[in-house]
């Protein structure tokens, strides 16, 4: 049996702009003094001269790369999510978003799993931040391949792309074919369907044989297209499955759950169960201990699921 290939979505990025760098001279990145962290720093030892430090002035960052956008060059621009989200709102805003500038924004470090650093830089705001900016893409990957490929596909995206990174090793769970705008069936079901993103995406697969061991039919769906969403994949297994679970490393306002649960208000109602972090700051710990801490768990998915089969009909 062929072991599963394990990997921080940070590690890919660092892979994919090399990659990326040595076939497209457009490509320049900046980071906010945090390149060894957002695993940028090898494409500055490669391309110097086409590296830009901004140090710790996220706002100047992204100021820069959309300046640079508008020189003809493909920007990427890095640093921790909860500043580049945070610190930096009003300038992706307005010097990004509102001309529609095509700024690749990069951030790593999201989510829970930041781990001991604390709820100082968790982010657990950052995709509802991107979501409701107008003209703004925002993807999730699942994985390292997933995270190759959500690069490659901002590297040629015409308008502003906000991808989101973690810090802690994940399983290799897809084939990496992702598209903007689309989600995919992981495992098929009839009885309950969930929903996730970024690391969520393997738990959601356990708590899916889990329940499949109980005789209960869990689809899973990994969704790292946030916006725009595959709004027909989530109304099929509403109208398929009658219940959904929505699973995220992310408050449970404003995220997937809130996107899921927005379409399906309006197109298909069913109930809906969001699993997230409950409007609550995060805290420093070990990333495992903060996974079962706030309750992102295969069993506690395995525990929506049948909070969401118990409101059908």
């Amino acid at each position: 049996m062929t072991d599963v290939v394990v990997e921080a979505t940070r590690d890919a990025y660092g892979r994919a702009l090399v990659d990326l760098g040595s076939r497209m001279p457009e490509i320049v990145v900046l980071d906010a003094d945090l390149s060894g962290s957002t695993r940028t720093q090898k494409f500055a030892e490669l391309y110097p001269e086409r590296f830009f430090n901004a140090g710790i002035a996220e706002q100047n960052l992204m100021n820069m790369a959309a300046g640079l956008a508008l020189a003809g060059k493909v920007p990427f621009a890095s640093t921790f999510a909860v500043f580049a989200t945070g610190r930096a709102w009003e300038q992706i805003r307005n010097t990004i978003a509102y001309p529609n500038l095509p700024v690749r924004i990069v951030a790593t470090h999201a989510g829970l799993t930041v781990g001991e650093d604390g709820a100082s830089h968790q982010a657990l705001e950052d995709i509802a931040l991107m979501r409701v900016v107008p003209n703004m893409t925002v993807l999730v990957p699942a994985d390292g391949v997933e995270a190759e490929a959500a690069i490659g596909l901002a590297a040629k995206a015409d308008g502003p792309v906000y991808v989101r990174l973690g810090r802690s090793k994940v399983p290799t769970i897809t084939d990496g074919n992702l598209e903007i705008g689309r989600g995919s069936t992981l495992a098929n079901g009839d009885d309950v369907a969930i929903i996730a993103c970024g690391i969520m995406v393997s738990a959601a697969l356990e708590a899916s044989e889990r329940l499949r061991e109980r005789g209960v039919s869990c689809r899973v769906i990994n969704m790292p297209s946030i916006k725009p969403l595959d709004e027909d994949l989530v109304i099929r297994a509403a109208e398929e499955c009658g219940a959904v679970v929505t699973a995220e490393e992310h408050s449970v306002i404003g995220g997937l759950g809130g996107a899921v649960a927005e379409t399906l208000s309006s197109s298909r109602p069913v109930p809906v169960v969001r699993i997230g972090v409950d409007d609550t700051f995060g805290q420093s710990g070990d990333p495992q201990g903060l996974l079962e801490y706030y309750g992102l768990m295969p069993s506690d998915l395995e525990s929506a699921c049948d909070r969401a089969m118990g409101m059908k009909g």
